[in-house]
């Protein structure tokens, strides 16, 4: 793909984010202060992109201001990925983290667990953990309704900053009170970190009850 194309790529998450007033203000910001990395890839079932999505994981990292109350978001786009319902989306997503997991030989956070059914399992990659975001123009919540196939990884780290300012709850309610007037109700399976697996956030999806998280840590050689 061409630059100009990837310019009109980078249009479209504008317009979703910024022109239709989505419901996360944290968006908002990151949008507003240029302080997002869109990453633009073919497809996200392809596992050709593998070390290159690491690479780009580890660079954010390096190049992050840790100091900074300013936030910033990683962006993947896989602008060849036809999703068609939700299902396929979610089970591409896991096995797109699981792929990722198996190459990384960093540990895992430690400031997080690392068991998917823990409430305070939240994803690790390059030795950093992070919230997934997964968002395609199948979903069903209109939050969620990206363009194309995306994938965003915000750091755990900037939740816990949140907090550490004492701004977290007034900018989870003033979210979900945006989100509800966006689509007439909040999603169902948003909980706290410490209350539920994250894990049932990750793809958008309304997951059953029963639902298990088919990530699978595996065993890091010594």
């Amino acid at each position: 793909m061409d630059l100009v194309e990837d310019n009109e790529i980078e249009e479209k998450y504008k317009n979703f984010i910024v022109k239709q007033k989505h419901p996360c203000i944290m968006a908002n910001a990151v949008f507003a202060m240029n302080k997002y990395h869109l990453k633009i890839y073919g497809k996200l079932s392809s596992a050709e992109n593998t070390a290159s999505v690491l690479k780009d994981i580890e660079a954010y990292i390096e190049h992050y201001d840790f100091d900074s109350n300013e936030f910033e978001s990683l962006i993947f786009c896989f602008k060849y990925e036809n999703i068609q319902t939700e299902e396929e989306f979610e089970e591409k997503l896991w096995q797109f983290l699981q792929r990722l997991h198996d190459n990384d030989t960093t540990a895992w956070d430690p400031r997080v667990s690392e068991d998917p059914n823990n409430s305070k399992f939240s994803f690790s990659l390059k030795g950093r953990a992070f919230y997934i975001v997964g968002m395609h123009p199948k979903s069903s919540r209109l939050a969620r309704r990206a363009p194309y196939c995306t994938i965003v990884l915000n750091l755990h780290w900037q939740f816990e900053k949140l907090r550490e300012m004492g701004t977290y709850q007034t900018i989870k309610k003033r979210i979900r009170q945006r989100d509800k007037r966006f689509q007439g109700t909040i999603n169902p399976v948003l909980r706290d970190f410490g209350k539920d697996t994250e894990a049932k956030q990750y793809s958008g999806r309304a997951v059953e009850n029963n639902w298990k998280c088919p990530f699978h840590q595996k065993t890091l050689e010594s």
